[in-house]
């Protein structure tokens, strides 16, 4: 799927996006280590994974993942849309801000490999933790994220008590977590959340 012309690739019934734009991406400049050349809608997948890192959770954003997808880091497995949302929403509504210190591109191959320092603020604390992991995602062939690893110092911790914890609160995050069921109710729910960022600062 990587190198194919973003206008021939179908989902249903829309046509996946030729442009950040159609997103409304925020990471738009992706930068590549020295030899990776990713293809134009890569790149929209790589930005709109990056939004969702830094606490930029949109409809549009998860429209680009498979409903059967699974997001995985050192605290959750969540496979399937209701729990991956609920991740990414829960991220914008728990740390904020976030911000993205770098970000590289180091494969364009499936998976996308990318290195990924992040800055974390809990707002309990007000304190910062830094996090640099290797990101990895998977493309299937409609065009659509199918898999993302969260490799916190390009590590998964493994084991069955480890994977138990992740899954069990995969399970816990839709229940505690609104995930925006319309476009409308998305842009209101960014509105406040937005508008809370800016009080705190």
């Amino acid at each position: 799927m990587a190198d194919r012309p973003a206008s021939t690739v179908r989902n249903g019934i829309e046509a996946v996006p030729t442009s950040m734009k159609q997103i409304g991406t925020s990471n738009n400049l992706i930068i590549e280590a020295p030899g990776v050349d990713l293809s134009p809608y890569n790149k929209i997948i790589v930005g709109a994974v990056l939004d969702l890192f830094e606490g930029k959770p949109t409809l549009k954003h998860l429209s680009l993942w498979n409903p059967d997808a699974t997001f995985i880091d050192p605290i959750t497995t969540a496979q399937g849309y209701n729990r991956y949302a609920a991740q990414w929403y829960a991220l914008a509504q728990v740390l904020s801000p976030i911000e993205i210190q770098s970000h590289e591109v180091v494969s364009s191959g499936n998976p996308i490999e990318v290195k990924l320092h992040n800055r974390y603020t809990l707002p309990s604390i007000n304190k910062p933790q830094d996090i640099h992991s290797l990101v990895k995602i998977w493309v299937d062939d409609n065009g659509k994220i199918d898999r993302v690893e969260d490799r916190w110092d390009g590590e998964l911790p493994e084991g069955a008590l480890n994977e138990a914890f992740r899954k069990v609160l995969a399970m816990t995050m839709p229940v505690i977590v609104k995930v925006p069921r319309t476009e409308e109710e998305d842009i209101k729910m960014r509105a406040i959340r937005e508008g809370f960022e800016h009080k705190e600062e």
